[in-house]
């Protein structure tokens, strides 16, 4: 039902209760009902019928013009993410792009071109089709998530499991910037998702720390279960943001240093990923900077 609509219904609940109320009772100290033996009852009740009748009309065409601006400014807002999104897109694809076609064009253009450098360029090309590939995979499980939900399938998914064998995947790239991972996760935590988006929440969350937290630093992730729910801490210690930024980590291709986000491989949808995958699956997430240093990331998952 929209808005409109239901400020309409309300109004006329209203006045339909007063115009009884005032009817029914005679007398104005209003102690008990009265019957309608008076002609100029029965004029009170039709002059009433007649108001309420001339005001449900007003407001119902105030009603319908209202909805019809909600929905303008909706699809306008709509509209213009689109835009912003799009461009984003563009953006962000054409480096990778452009970075490809330079290294092969230089390849293809100087076939003398000594091996030490071919193999350099190449090894620069794969590097951009990887970054390419990561870019349109996170662009693809966004638009899942927007456009397509009712497709996405959910089954009984241990998390437990799935995040000791991110802890193992990673493993290489925490031992090579001296960072520790605790998995602090009680065993058995089971919730019903889509185990290919649970995975991108935690994964997400661990590539975050381990491109941006610093050197040295200590990953920590913990678990409490709640009735119907499960409440996951995901914290780091290390440099953190600035509070200005928070509001806005969860946003599409938002960076706070956009030269360094490209250098560490990062497409700039990790985050809104976590964001929209932990509320697809019923659940809640913030982000906190804590005076003790690093980020704080607090969600929820529901069991069923």
């Amino acid at each position: 039902m929209s808005e409109g609509r239901k400020m309409w219904l309300s109004v006329m609940a209203v006045f339909m209760v007063y115009a009884v109320v005032f009817i029914l009772f005679e007398d104005y100290d209003r102690k008990y009902l009265m019957p309608f033996d008076e002609v100029s009852d029965w004029h009170l009740l039709l002059f009433s019928l007649v108001v309420m009748g001339g005001l449900a009309f007003l407001l119902f065409r105030y009603a319908k013009r209202m909805d019809e601006r909600i929905s303008r400014e909706q699809a306008e807002k709509e509209n213009r993410m689109r835009r912003e999104l799009t461009q984003n897109i563009a953006h962000e694809l054409k480096t990778p792009v452009a970075s490809i076609l330079g290294y092969t064009e230089t390849i293809l253009d100087n076939p003398a071109i000594d091996d030490d450098t071919r193999r350099q360029f190449m090894v620069r090309t794969h590097a951009q089709a990887q970054r390419l590939t990561a870019l349109l995979q996170d662009i693809s499980t966004l638009n899942r998530m927007d456009y397509a939900k009712e497709m996405i399938q959910k089954e009984r998914v241990d998390v437990s499991l799935l995040f000791a064998d991110i802890v193992q995947e990673t493993l290489l790239s925490l031992q090579s910037r001296q960072m520790t991972l605790r998995n602090c996760l009680p065993q058995g935590i089971i919730v019903r998702g889509n185990a290919s988006l649970l995975y991108s929440v935690f994964r997400n969350l661990v590539d975050n720390a381990i491109n941006y937290a610093g050197q040295g630093t200590t990953i920590e992730v913990m678990a409490t279960e709640q009735p119907g729910a499960w409440q996951f801490t995901f914290r780091d210690n290390g440099i953190g943001i600035p509070a200005s930024h928070l509001p806005r980590l969860f946003e599409r291709f938002y960076r706070l240093d956009k030269g360094r986000s490209r250098d560490m491989g990062g497409t700039g949808l990790g985050l809104a990923i976590v964001k929209n995958a932990v509320l697809l699956h019923g659940g809640t997430i913030t982000v906190a900077s804590p005076a003790t240093g690093g980020l704080r990331f607090d969600f929820t998952l529901q069991k069923q």
